[in-house]
């Protein structure tokens, strides 16, 4: 895959820019998969679950037609299967503060620039839980029910706390 993904927005947060959302866009019908790497990634308080949603005109699309399935790899203990439907946004990774957690994955987005299809997502992602001591890694993926395009993603926190660290870029996949 060397030479094939093509940069196509970069947003790093820092303590001294902390932000509540980070949004990427420039999805079009240029590639017909983008990619998202999410990078250390760190919230300002605990208890947040980075979560995103699609948008529409660089806006999240916040209607409750989001639907996933994950399997969270824990190494602490048995693995689970999660899924939801009729969701207002997608599940990106666990909670991280700045005490050492920090969430990283790969977001693979597909049929987003296509007005006849429902846009998807396929989602890898590990962390490193301080406060058990584990790596916890969720794979899997959500799909929005909407036949829209959708011109690029927005990341927020659950609790709605600012986001003190972490690089969010997006690349499209050369055909």
């Amino acid at each position: 895959m060397a030479g094939s993904l093509i940069k196509i927005q970069e947003t790093t947060v820092s303590t001294s820019s902390p932000t509540a959302t980070v949004t990427l866009t420039g999805i079009d019908s240029t590639y017909d998969v983008y990619i998202v790497t999410v990078t250390f990634q760190r919230f300002n308080t605990s208890n947040n679950v980075l979560k995103y949603r699609f948008t529409v005109g660089g806006t999240g699309d916040a209607s409750s037609n989001y639907d996933s399935a994950y399997k969270l790899l824990r190494g602490d203990t048995t693995f689970n299967n999660i899924s939801s439907t009729n969701q207002d946004s997608l599940r990106g990774s666990v909670a991280h503060t700045g005490t050492g957690e920090a969430g990283n994955m790969i977001l693979y987005l597909f049929n987003f620039n296509n007005a006849s299809e429902y846009s998807f997502v396929t989602q890898e992602g590990a962390d490193f839980d301080p406060n058990v001591s584990t790596v916890i890694a969720r794979t899997g993926g959500g799909v929005l029910t909407e036949t829209q395009v959708n011109d690029g993603i927005t990341f927020f926190g659950s609790a709605g706390d600012n986001y003190n660290s972490g690089t969010f870029t997006l690349y499209g996949l050369k055909k």
